[in-house]
């Protein structure tokens, strides 16, 4: 593993392969080693990077507050750091919102953009309400909070057919600091909306959404690319769909990356 220092922070990376970069960013409570399963098929054709954002994995936390504007200038340093003009970016939960905002900001270096589970919205108020009942229940009880909120991820059909699987993914989880979840729980309630970027950006979009996924409203999700030229893919399962459809997400990925 890499790492640059970014605001006297650390910020941790991969990067491997070669040719179209393609730059993996993972959700909340999760880490690079998330994209493990995919990189020996993505790495065949095209240089993949994957980063650690603010407080996750082994990048260190920069602040109270943590917004998806902080982790993607942290993005945009890793990438100027290798001198990657132009990339495919690819973000699962909050890595999509990570995306989103460097898409706003950097906007001529979006090559290609997958949300993976992911919406453009903001919080509604009733999200915002549930982040901050969050903030308090990991400051109550990190271990209680961690494993509830890996488990309800999982759509419920899935939750004793992948146990083992769940079980590694609240190991990884663990190791988060509460700093660093408190942090995103704070840089998320306040994520502006960028549904707009669906609508107006010209380079090619991907939606990938679960149908039971009980984080993120499925229909609700879905209308935010009407009238978009935003393609749709729709698993059958959770919001964990990079192990719920696992070889089925594999070859969806891989053949966007193909048509760019």
């Amino acid at each position: 593993m890499k790492q640059i220092l970014f605001k006297n922070t650390n910020i941790s990376y991969s990067d491997t392969g070669k040719g179209t970069a393609i730059i993996l960013l993972h959700g909340f409570l999760e880490n690079k080693g998330m994209w493990d399963f995919y990189i020996p098929e993505f790495t065949k054709k095209n240089r993949v990077i994957t980063i650690d954002l603010l407080g996750h994995g082994e990048t260190e936390c920069l602040s109270y507050v943590q917004t998806m504007e902080d982790n993607a200038d942290a993005v945009h340093a890793v990438l100027s750091e290798l001198r990657i003009r132009k990339a495919i970016f690819v973000g699962h939960s909050m890595g999509g919102y990570v995306a989103l905002a460097f898409a706003e900001l950097y906007p001529d270096t979006i090559k290609g953009l997958v949300l993976l589970n992911s919406t453009a919205r903001a919080d509604s108020e009733e999200r915002k309400t549930n982040r901050d009942r969050a903030i308090k229940a990991v400051k109550q009880s990190f271990m209680n909070f961690v494993s509830l909120s890996i488990a309800n991820l999982f759509s419920e059909a899935n939750r004793e057919r992948l146990s083992s699987e769940i079980e590694s993914v609240k190991k990884e989880a663990l190791k988060t600091p509460l700093q660093g979840i408190v942090a995103s729980l704070e840089g998320m309630k306040i994520r502006q909306d960028r549904e707009v970027l669906l609508h107006l950006t010209p380079y090619p979009k991907l939606l990938i959404l679960g149908e039971k996924d009980p984080v993120l409203n499925y229909e609700e999700t879905k209308e935010q690319i009407e009238n978009t030229a935003v393609k749709l893919v729709t698993f059958p399962d959770g919001h964990m769909s990079h192990i719920e459809n696992q070889d089925q997400l594999l070859i969806v990925l891989l053949a966007f990356f193909k048509s760019i």
